[in-house]
């Protein structure tokens, strides 16, 4: 129903978007819009979204804004339909992120000054940094415009959340899953922990480390003065050394220094392998130098000569002397300081030559190349070398404690870190008194650093826990049971659970997780705890101190079980877990699996999962893929969109570091949360996110600013009309084709915008939105501006139709934008809704989203209108052609169609082509008919010379003799035919040139059949009418410069003394004050404030409103 009376607000052509936002904010927070959203979808057809938990221990920055953008318009999306949804947020808590800034805050280096602070409180710092972040993220996120149900956020440091973990964990222990074990890891000796596989990959960085080229003398009869040559990118894992690892298969040279006279043995290919050759080329690192040859470092010390090769299956057996046999630890047997009692020989009695064998893959894991085809093994020092040495059976030293400094034993090396450069110093300088350096050197390469603090990992032999993962195959069902967008992704998280390890979920920490595993002091074994009630019965001491706390050290700790095997006491390990155990449950912990499972089962699997693909396919997605395995045996979610990452607007990674770094508050004040959200839901989600002022400004400037100014243009013109949407609005027939156009590009935009979010694609709904937008602006409301202003005849009739249709249009605009530009979108709807209808709802987000209209669509008009579209891009391109601005008319323009649909269209809209393209006359002749436009043709001699060889002249030739012919067939996009001596041949399209010709007297252009001409003959009526044109825009500009309302009526006096301006306004006068609201035109004989010139003539004037 109509209102009485109409009620729009003025609008003005610049919007405060910033203002604008907390305006709408303000607003949705007093009428409670959110909740009355919820309210009115309650019982509707649930839509599940499951949040990926973002972690707690710092403000959100702009990476994070793309992801929770392309939530909220997925959600805003599925609301809009009457679709229930339950909007919760989540918070990641637990780890060693929140341990690293609390530290900080409190200046710790170690681990120690964290128990000698006391572990109660650190762990409630790191509660209260949890809280306090995600009380800062929520006010971000609620000024993003992003809809959440912030009072009932989920924390994964709940209790329903780790204790959900433990029955996890309880069923991996039921089927043999849990097991402790030995390993080598990644370790970083700042936090005191041990990194998972997923951990390692997040962390890698492009660093330059001092390698050694290190001389192993052999010490067998027979092998006097020879040479083992070793080479290392970890000086300190020589204290270390156990064996040497050679590929049986290689030859390996031997040369006798010139310099020393001993013999060295090495592969033989590595003698002149350039090293790095490519990066050095490519990527190198500023300040390194390029690395030698073997060949060279030898040269540099003397020369060599070559006494023979070796094949490395006659080196196996070889006994040598390491570099640091001196060190106490490498005389213990069975090796330190986990010392095996089943392996008799200590490190120095095991230095031999070993065959390095294959990995589970089948490849040799001695290869030729960077090093020098024999590898020091330390099986304690590395992941790879103590696979191989507990095939072989040999002992291992482990040297480093949990700092990543050497234990006792180590002699000189005692107490220093192996990740500092004095360490390495210290190793360089004794391997020099030693006399058994032979290079040193900077080599660049991928190493593992710690994800979070940046320090350098090393790799120590640990004692953790894991969870056996050789049920794989069934978490790789479920993953193929899931759409993953992109594509790839599923591929890609495939190949990493093929391959992944066994997962190490212990962490020597203090905030996180309470592994639930007891250990009994007696007969060492361990039992898994599947939760509260279950703890609680088997407790026999420390319930008490524990009641009341949650399940976090230290209070968890006091708790004491009996063993069930012999009875005596049971303690919890010290560890907690890893962190992605704490993300993964959250499909069980956050949706009432525990106390509700009919609720649960309504809700899971979830419909949707979305987040940064390259950080969370190792992380969230595989823990999330394999608890839910284990628990239910079934897809945690249905389909996944994985985004990519956001970069500066150079393409480079942010950091506050370099300057670049940009902060969600500062961008949302400055440019608009408006402005970013579009920023992201236009962005293609596989490619990396150029984020920056600059491409924030294309967008407001561009698609936003288009947006708005269409809808003040009507909205204002709406307001001076008093216009109202009728009851009974113009039927779609009785419409104009204009009119039927638009509306029919309106329900197709309509089906675009459905399918683009029902597909979780809303990057095609934004494009087609933006396309849309620029037709209705630039098409619809430039060629019917008049309609507007009721200066035609049947104003009345026309001008309600227009007024109707653009409304229609951009309402429904508001309505679909709604989900992606919330504030926009809800400012929009509230001065159109408001000023037109009789009963709108209270907010465009109470609006059910728009659904198309069959009746309106007139696909053969929809065809025309894309024909006289085609008309006019060529027109334009012939007119800048030949330099003819658009203001000034011609006298005649010829169009040529490609066919019958051309035709008709040329025909239908043959005055809107006049007026749009600025000519007196149209001529359309019969499809097909050729353009005036001649062309001279000639071979592409780069594409067409391999072809032809010998024979292009010859083609040549042929070309020039069959000139229409191949005219013809080119300018068709066909292949040509010719025959020449040796018979037929045929030359493709992209082996011709085509250039046209000049003509005097056309401008003419042409493409895929259709073609334009215009007369470029300018009569000296034809140049007045330009001036005209100029001098309008020069006077309406003037009208806004002095701030006159659009309906603000004027004088407007002028002056000039050339003959041509006072001739255009003798013929154009009554046109110009028709089109500037003009009540009078008077001609002073005094120049006046305003002067300007066109094309050499002068003139001043004057305008005032009246």
């Amino acid at each position: 129903m109509s209102k009485k009376q109409a009620q729009f607000k003025k609008v003005d052509t610049w919007i405060d978007i910033v203002k604008n936002e907390h305006e709408v904010l303000d607003f949705w927070k007093s009428a409670d819009i959110f909740n009355k959203l919820r309210s009115r979808n309650k019982g509707g057809k649930k839509w599940s979204f499951l949040d990926g938990p973002m972690t707690a221990n710092n403000p959100m920055g702009v990476h994070h804004a793309w992801g929770r953008t392309l939530k909220d318009a997925f959600q805003r999306y599925h609301a809009m339909n009457g679709e229930e949804l339950r909007y919760q947020n989540g918070f990641d808590c637990q780890g060693l992120w929140v341990e690293v800034e609390v530290e900080k805050e409190h200046g710790f280096t170690s681990k120690q000054q964290i128990r000698e602070y006391g572990i109660d409180k650190f762990v409630q710092d790191c509660k209260d940094r949890v809280n306090k972040c995600a009380k800062r993220i929520t006010d971000q996120s609620i000024r993003l415009g992003y809809w959440m149900d912030w009072d009932n956020s989920y924390f994964t440091m709940s209790e329903e959340n780790n204790y959900t973990i433990w029955s996890f964990l309880k069923k991996c222990f039921e089927k043999g899953l849990i097991y402790r074990g030995h390993d080598v890891m990644p370790w970083s000796g700042r936090s005191g922990s041990a990194y998972s596989q997923m951990e390692v990959i997040e962390g890698r960085k492009y660093i330059a480390s001092l390698s050694l080229f290190v001389k192993y003398p052999l010490i067998d009869p027979g092998h006097e003065g020879e040479n083992l040559v070793v080479w290392t990118t970890t000086p300190w894992t020589l204290s270390s050394n156990i064996a040497a690892a050679v590929n049986t298969e290689l030859d390996y040279i031997k040369i006798r220094s010139n310099q020393d006279g001993e013999i060295y043995i090495f592969a033989a290919d590595n003698l002149k392998f350039q090293r790095l050759e490519k990066q050095y080329k490519e990527n190198w690192i500023e300040g390194v130098p390029k690395l030698k040859t073997l060949d060279q470092i030898f040269k540099e010390r003397g020369g060599y000569e070559v006494v023979g090769t070796v094949k490395g299956a006659d080196l196996v057996g070889l006994r040598y002397r390491g570099p640091f046999d001196d060190l106490e630890a490498q005389s213990i047997p069975g090796g330190y300081p986990f010392t095996d009692e089943k392996i008799a020989m200590s490190a120095i009695d095991a230095h031999k030559v070993i065959d390095g064998g294959r990995d589970d893959r089948g490849a040799a894991t001695v290869t030729i190349g960077e090093g020098t085809g024999i590898v020091h093994i330390a099986p304690g020092c590395g992941d790879v070398d103590h696979v191989l040495g507990v095939k072989l059976g040999l002992p291992q030293l482990a040297p480093l404690d949990e700092a990543a400094c050497f234990l006792p034993k180590f002699g000189f090396l005692t107490g220093m870190n192996a990740t500092k450069d004095e360490t390495r110093q210290a190793v360089v300088a004794e391997l020099k008194k030693k006399n058994i350096l032979i290079a040193q050197e900077l080599y660049p390469h991928v190493y593992p650093h710690c994800w979070r603090t940046g320090e350098e990992l090393v790799f120590r032999m640990v004692d953790e826990w894991y969870i056996n993962m050789n049920w794989r195959d069934k978490i790789i069902a479920v993953a193929k049971d899931i759409e993953w967008i992109p594509a790839f992704g599923k591929d890609r998280e495939v190949e990493w659970l093929t391959n992944m390890r066994d997962w190490m979920i212990s962490k020597k920490r203090f905030w996180g997780l309470a592994l639930p595993i007891w250990v009994c002091d007696e007969c060492k074994k361990f039992d898994v705890i599947g939760g509260r009630d279950e703890l609680k019965a088997r407790a026999i001491e420390g319930w008490d101190e524990f009641e009341g706390h949650t399940p976090h050290k230290p209070w968890i700790d006091k708790v004491v079980l009996k063993c069930p095997h012999c009875g005596a006491k049971m303690h919890r390990i010290e560890d907690v877990g890893n962190p992605w155990l704490d993300a993964g449950i959250v499909p069980y912990s956050t949706v009432k699996y525990n106390e509700d499972r009919d609720y649960w089962k309504q809700w899971m699997p979830a419909d949707l999962v979305l987040e940064c693909f390259p950080g969370q396919f190792r992380n969230w997605f595989y823990s999330l893929l394999a608890m839910s395995t284990m628990m239910e045996d079934m897809k945690p979610f249905k389909t996944l969109l994985g985004h990519a990452l956001v970069r500066d607007e150079n393409g480079q990674q942010m950091h506050k570091s370099t300057g670049n770094a940009i902060w969600f508050d500062d961008a949302a004040e400055q440019a608009g949360a408006d402005t970013m959200r579009w920023l992201y839901a236009r962005q293609d989600p596989e490619i990396n996110l150029n984020f920056g002022y600059g491409p924030l400004r294309e967008v407001r400037g561009g698609f936003i600013n288009t947006l708005w100014n269409t809808y003040a243009f009507f909205a204002n013109y709406a307001r001076l009309e008093n216009w109202v949407y009728p009851d009974a609005p113009t039927p779609f027939d009785d419409r104009t084709l204009f009119d039927q156009w638009i509306l029919t590009e309106l329900q197709l935009l309509i089906k675009k915008c459905r399918h683009g979010f029902e597909h979780t694609d809303i990057r095609s709904a934004a494009l087609a939105i933006e396309a849309f937008v620029e037709n209705l602006s630039n098409w619809y409301v430039r060629h019917n501006r008049k309609r507007f202003w009721k200066i035609e005849e049947n104003d009345e009739i026309k001008a309600r139709a227009a007024f109707e249709t653009l409304f229609e249009c951009l309402l429904t605009v508001a309505k679909l934008v709604a989900p992606i530009l919330p504030f926009l979108a809800e400012s929009i709807y509230q001065n159109l809704a408001n000023g037109a209808l009789e009963n709108p709802q209270e907010s465009v987000h109470l609006e059910m989203y728009p659904t198309a209209d069959e009746s309106k669509i007139d696909m053969e008009l929809r065809d025309e209108m894309a024909a006289v579209e085609a008309f006019t891009k060529l027109a334009l391109s012939a007119r800048e052609a030949q330099k003819l601005k658009i203001r000034q008319p011609l006298s005649k323009m010829i169009l040529g169609p490609a066919d019958d649909i051309g035709l008709k269209a040329a025909r239908r809209f043959q005055n809107i082509l006049k007026e749009d393209l600025n000519v007196k006359t149209v001529e359309i002749l019969a499809p097909g008919t050729p353009s005036p436009l001649d062309y001279e043709i000639k071979l592409n001699f780069r594409a067409a010379g391999p072809k032809f060889g010998k024979q292009i002249k010859e083609v040549s030739a042929a070309l020039t003799a069959n000139h229409d012919l191949v005219i013809a067939k080119a300018r068709a996009g066909l292949p040509v035919e010719l025959t020449i001596s040796t018979g037929t041949i045929v030359v493709a399209p992209d082996e011709l040139i085509m250039q046209a010709l000049p003509n005097p007297d056309l401008a003419i252009a042409e493409e895929a059949g259709y073609w334009t001409a215009f007369d470029t003959h300018i009569t000296e009526d034809l140049r007045i009418e330009a001036f005209m044109r100029d001098a309008m825009r020069k006077f309406q500009l003037t009208r806004k410069e002095i701030g006159l309302e659009i309906e603000d009526r004027i004088r407007m006096t002028y002056q000039t003394n050339s003959p041509t301006l006072l001739k255009m306004f003798e013929t154009w006068g009554d046109h110009m004050k028709q089109g500037l609201l003009c009540l009078e035109l008077i001609q002073s004989t005094t120049p006046l404030k305003n002067a300007f010139a066109i094309e050499g003539e002068d003139m001043t004037f004057d305008i005032v409103k009246v």
